[in-house]
């Protein structure tokens, strides 16, 4: 897991390649939450700077994002649910990469809940997509900030803007100065 964090490139391609997409989803799907937590670490370190990102979700977005979406549905605990959302955070983080996120309407719905949650966790990891998904200084900004605005996110940061917990509430306004921006 820790051998992917922030490798090259090629050093991504290969353990890709030597563990086989179709093994890392398989493990994906394991019932064993150890095995899970650790192949969703692997998997974000992965998915780590901005051309690894991309350069992964083209080829394997797709899948990504079912696995993503069957672990935020499923049964299971704060931590896994936690890592997932933190997974999307850094695909939002993408340059190309967070068109797969903001053309899933599923996904949008899911990390509005999780905002909501009640877990303060899980509502930090789903603010964490959001900030990457409507930085100012990226293209496209504009059009991610009047979709998810109209799905109520905003109404969201608001009111987690008066959140009793300094970090939900700290990151809550700093997304929002991007819409003010």
């Amino acid at each position: 897991m820790n051998m992917a964090f922030q490798a090259e490139q090629k050093i991504k391609a290969d353990i890709l390649r030597g563990l086989s997409t179709e093994q890392l989803f398989q493990l994906l799907s394991d019932s064993d939450v150890n095995v899970l937590m650790k192949t969703l670490g692997l998997l974000r370190n992965l998915l780590s700077t901005r051309p690894h990102i991309d350069q992964i979700i083209s080829t394997h977005g797709k899948q990504i994002m079912q696995a993503v979406t069957l672990i935020l549905e499923g049964e299971h605990n704060v931590e896994v649910k936690e890592q997932t959302l933190c997974i999307l955070a850094n695909i939002a983080d993408g340059t190309t990469a967070k068109e797969f996120i903001m053309t899933n309407d599923d996904i949008l719905q899911k990390i509005k809940y999780y905002m909501s949650h009640s877990n303060a966790k899980l509502q930090l990891a789903a603010m964490f997509c959001v900030s990457n998904l409507i930085w100012n200084e990226e293209e496209g900004s504009q059009d991610r900030q009047d979709k998810l605005r109209d799905i109520g996110v905003v109404d969201i940061l608001h009111k987690l803007s008066q959140s009793s917990d300094p970090n939900l509430c700290e990151k809550a306004k700093t997304a929002l100065q991007q819409y003010l921006a």
